[in-house]
Parts: structure tokens; sequence; C-alpha cells
């Protein structure tokens, strides 16, 4: 396990060696560097999880070096692999790697060919350093990494102002979540003496049992820093507008690096929430919200990637669901479906694009199933992974466990919140089952509205075929091993007794049959009536409907009026420097007074006289006051 490191270093050296060539480099050296440095990666990450499962999944940690010491504090820069983080090492690593090499397909022709890969690295590199990282300070250091690597790669195509906006409001965003969390590593140092993660974990009940609101404010600082990376209300407006990078860039951020973030450090320091009862139902409240707001605003939207990535949105509100009703397995389980159906699914865009000559409005499409047959049955494979098509998807064995396991933590810990959030749960499964055919229907069938070309090339359809096979029923075969890795590292397994397990299996039974539902009114909806459907939405009240939900409920509007012009508005004053205005003061008033009397010396005798009589009456007038008041 000693050369656990690797896994970071080589893509590392990737971003170096990418970077410091730049322009220089070709595209066929670039992509070997970027792509084989993620490769090797996945590689020893590989060789890491074969010897820690022959070993008894005992975690491991390998110490490095002492990042620094400053009193008490001081943090190693130390790599800790156990069944959580070699789960989340692999889907970083291997959903990574597929995503490199489409990439190298999907950029061929791009100006910054290398400079976008060696973003890639770097942002493979951060999100490796933030999951095996020991201690939450190296955890902080990755979560900025992935921050800081959003921002360059949303931004990549900076030449269009609204690119760069685009960055730089995925940026703000997520540091306001940044901001608690940094408030919450504050509140553990002081209150653990620490920021060594297992210790965190182990004594949480121990430390925090004494002090219940403390306990509360430092779980929620951590579920606010964790909302700001995995995009939950209200920290969500980022994520639609991301899709202005590459389509590989959403693919990696939605799939397997940033947004799964917050579902990682939620579940990895599940036991300070705990803590806190409070905030896990706030926890899956928010996520139950979010997950409706989402599939509304993903119900209208006319952008490809924007319907997916409101899609992204609403599967991460399920799993903060099934975190805040303790079911930390079925949401990690969830996590890691995800990642293979949504890359399967914003790859698939992205080869939709490029065929329709950089188009990314779906009604401007149309009758692709012919053109590009494969990407078509990709689509139907990841969509129906997305609507959680029984037995068939791996989205089946995830998505229902989750509704299952947040109902029967309603029946047993006699909490009907969580009845409420099964049945919110089961309104978004319907809305996901609309929107994805709707997504589907329009871009493959219909009417040709742009001729699409042939699209070829095994660095094309080789990563598409490994995501497409792992979103089917096979992928299920995983739960069974990422169980008893997550049991392993000690994230707890969510038990149903008997006596309620046949109401699980009626609440999952349930689900499922209102998605299909929703599948089947998709099909009316847009296969035969979908001239209707148009008439109906050009009526004006349900144009000003989808207005709102187009607009993800106004969120970007109510946040421009509280706080960005608030903000404008006393960034003009302080341009101006109030300040500095205010010591001007002084000098105005010696300069007047100069003025003034400057003015009086007019070398008029009478004006002298009278002067000096008047002076010597308002002398006379205050010593009289004087020795009256003295009286």
């Amino acid at each position: 396990m000693s050369y656990l490191y690797l896994t970071i270093l080589f893509p590392l050296i990737g971003f170096i060696l990418l970077a410091a060539g730049r322009d220089k480099l070709s595209e066929n050296i670039a992509a070997i560097i970027g792509v084989g440095s993620v490769g090797l990666s996945a590689l020893f990450a590989l060789i890491a999880g074969l010897e820690f499962v022959n070993s008894g999944s005992t975690a491991v940690v390998q110490h490095l070096w002492t990042w620094f010491s400053v009193g008490t504090l001081a943090p190693e820069v130390s790599l800790h692999l156990d069944g959580l983080s070699l789960l989340m090492t692999g889907m970083i690593t291997g959903v990574g790697f597929l995503i490199h090499i489409f990439a190298s397909w999907y950029m061929r022709g791009e100006d910054g060919y290398a400079r976008f890969f060696s973003y890639f690295n770097l942002f493979v590199a951060s999100m490796l350093v933030l999951v095996l990282g020991d201690n939450l300070a190296l955890l902080f250091l990755g979560w900025e990494g992935v921050g800081l690597c959003s921002y360059l790669l949303i931004g990549f195509y900076y030449s269009n102002p609204d690119n760069g906006w685009a960055a730089i409001k995925a940026f703000t965003v997520t540091r306001v979540g940044d901001v608690f969390l940094l408030i919450a590593l504050f509140l553990l140092y002081q209150q653990f003496g620490t920021l060594h993660t297992a210790t965190i974990v182990a004594n949480a009940h121990l430390v925090l049992a004494g002090n219940h609101s403390l306990a509360i404010w430092t779980a929620l600082m951590l579920f606010l820093g964790a909302a700001g990376k995995s995009a939950q209300i209200p920290l969500q407006t980022w994520l639609a507008d991301a899709m202005a990078g590459p389509t590989p860039v959403s693919a990696l951020i939605h799939a397997a690096t940033m947004v799964t973030a917050g579902v990682y450090l939620t579940c990895r320091t599940h036991t300070v929430f705990e803590m806190a009862p409070e905030v896990m139902q706030f926890i899956s409240v928010t996520g139950a919200i979010t997950l409706l707001v989402a599939g509304f605003a993903a119900l209208v939207q006319t952008d490809i990637k924007r319907i997916l990535a409101y899609s992204t949105m609403s599967q991460l509100g399920y799993m903060f669901m099934a975190v805040g009703a303790e079911a930390y397995q079925a949401g990690l389980f969830h996590m890691l479906a995800h990642a293979f159906f949504k890359a399967l699914l914003f790859l698939s865009s992205g080869a939709v694009i490029l065929a329709c000559h950089h188009e990314q409005n779906i009604f401007k499409m149309g009758g692709l199933w012919k053109k590009i047959p494969f990407v078509f049955a990709c689509f139907v494979v990841g969509g129906g992974a997305l609507a959680a098509i029984p037995f068939l998807t791996v989205g089946f064995f995830s998505k229902d466990a989750i509704l299952g396991e947040v109902y029967a933590h309603g029946m047993l810990a006699n909490l009907p919140l969580y009845n409420s959030l099964y049945w919110v749960g089961v309104a978004g499964a319907f809305l996901t089952s609309i929107y994805t055919f709707r997504l589907i229907w329009v871009v493959f069938f219909g009417e040709e509205k742009t001729h699409a070309h042939e699209i070829k090339g095994v660095t094309y359809w080789g990563p598409l075929s490994i995501l497409l096979v792992l979103s089917t029923g096979v992928g299920a075969l995983l739960k069974a091993p990422v169980e008893k890795l997550l049991t392993s590292a000690r994230i707890p397994a969510f038990e149903v007794p008997e006596n309620v397990e046949v109401l699980v299996k009626g609440a999952e039974h349930t689900a499922v049959g209102v998605a299909l539902v929703g599948l089947v009114i998709g099909v009316v909806l847009f296969a035969f009536a979908y001239g209707a459907v148009k008439a109906f939405a050009q009526t004006s009240l349900v144009a000003g409907i989808a207005h709102i939900w187009r607009n993800a409920f106004g969120f970007d509007a109510l946040y421009n009026l509280v706080f960005v012009q608030p903000y404008l508005l006393i960034a003009k004053i302080l341009g101006r420097d109030p300040i500095d205005s205010l010591w001007l003061v002084l000098p105005a008033l010696v300069k007047g007074g100069n003025s003034f009397t400057s003015s009086r010396q007019t070398g008029s005798l009478r004006e002298y006289a009278s002067s000096m009589s008047l002076g010597i009456v308002v002398l006379l007038m205050i010593l009289i006051v004087v020795q009256v008041v003295g009286k």
C-alpha cells in the first residue's frame, strides 16, 4: 500500500507537464499525458483496492509529511484508505478515466487542447486529495482545489463573456458554502482539539453530547458547506449555468467529482450529524425540496445539457434525503449508480451536440435515432436508469432503496415528516419519468430539423459502451460489494425489521408504479398528443408557470435583488471613498475660515472701528452672563 500516493501523484504530474507545455504540445502528446496519467491513477487505485480487500478490509493510513505546525494544530499530509474512500477513489479514477478518453475525442481541434487536459488532471488530483485525506484540513485543501478547477473549466471558453460570468457565479456561490465549512472546522477543532477525521467520528457522541446547541451549529455548518458543493437549495443556482463549459467538463463535475463531495462529507462525518437530529431532518427536507424544484425546472428546459444538469440536482436531492434518514449506504450506492448513468447521458449528449454541429436546443434536433443509433441506445439506457426502470437499469436498485428506507425511517422513528418526504420523492420520480421521455422523444424522434453527420472513433464509442453496460442491471451486481466496503468503513447499514419489511416493499413498489405511470403519461403527451401539449403550453397561465419553472423558481432574480444589487450599491458608495472624503472636511473648514477672514481685510478704518466696537459689546455681554451664572 506504499504506492497509494501515486493515485494522486500521476494526475498531478500530468497537470504540471501539460501546464508547462501548453501550446507547445501536439494534441496527440497532450492526450497521451492527460488520459494516460488518469489511467495510471485508476490502475494503482485498482491495485490498492485489491490489496485492501485481500488484507481483510482494514483501514490503512499512509503518512507522507507534516503539512504545518502551529501550536497544537499540526495536520499531516496523510492518506487514509478504508471502504468509503476506496469507493470514492474507484469512482473518481474509473469514471474519470472514461470521461478523459471521451474528451480526447470530443475536444479535437479546439484551441487550448493541452490547457483543457491540464485542468482536467488537476481536477481529478484535487478530488482524490479530498477523499483520501485523513484529516479535515487536507480535505479542505482538495475541496478548494475542485472549486478552483470548476472555475477554470466552466470558463474554458473565456472569449465569450457569458461563460466567464458563469464561471464566476459557480466560484462565488460555492465559496459561500466553503465559508460555512470553514466555520464548521473551527468549531470542530475547538471541541475536539484536532481535525483528524477518524478521531472526530469516533468521539463525536462523547464530545458533543454535553452541548446540544453547539452540536446543532456544527452539523448545520457542515451541511451548508456540503450543500454548496452539491448544489442543494439555497446554494443550487450555479449548477445549471455550469453547462457553459465543454460537455466532458459537465460529465466530470456531475458524475464523478465535485457534486459528490458534499454527499461524501456528510457520510464521512455522519456521527456528528447524528448528534443533531434536527439537522438530520433539515437535510432530508432540503433534499426533498431540491429534487422537486429541479424536477419541475427540468420539465420545461430546452437546452439538452441544462435538462441533465437539473436532473443531477434532483438525484443529489435523493442522496441527501437518504443521508438525513440515516440511509447512508443507500445514498452512497445511488451516488455510484448516478455516476455511471449520468456520465453516460452527458457524454451521449456531447456526441449529439457534435453530430448536430454544436446545436444544444432539443427542439432544433429530431429524428436522430436513424443517424446515430448507438447514441440513441445510450440515451435509452441512461434515461431508463435515471427514471429507475425496474430490473433493467441500475437506477432501479439504488433510487427505490432510498425511498423505501426513508419510508421505513419515518415508521420506525415515529416521524410523520419522513412519510411526507417519501411522497415528495415519489412525486420527483414521476416528474423524472416525464422529462426523461420528453428529452429522448424530442431529440431522437419526429422530423429532422438539423442535419446530423456521422460520428465515429473508438475513443468515442469505447467509454460509452462501458458506461452503458454499468448503467443496466449489470451495475446492480456492485451493490453487495459496495455494502460490504461501507460496512467495513463503519458506515451504518439501514436495518429494516421483519415486521415492517412488507410495508417497505410496498412503498418501493408504489414508487416504481408511480414512475411507470409517469412514463406512460410522457408517452401519451409527447408521442401521441404533442400538438395539444404545445397549444396548452401557449396559454397565458401555463406559459407563466413554465417561465417560473424554466428559471428554477426565480432564485437568481431573488439573489440579485437581495444580495447583488445592495452589494453593487455599497461598492458604488465605497468607490468614492467616503472615509477619505470625511477627512477633507477639516481642510475645507480651514479654507473657508481663511476665505472669510481674508474678505474682512478691506483697509477701511470705519469697518475696523465697527468690528472692534461689536467685539467689545460681545465680550461685555459674555462677562455679564458669566457673572450672573456664577451668582
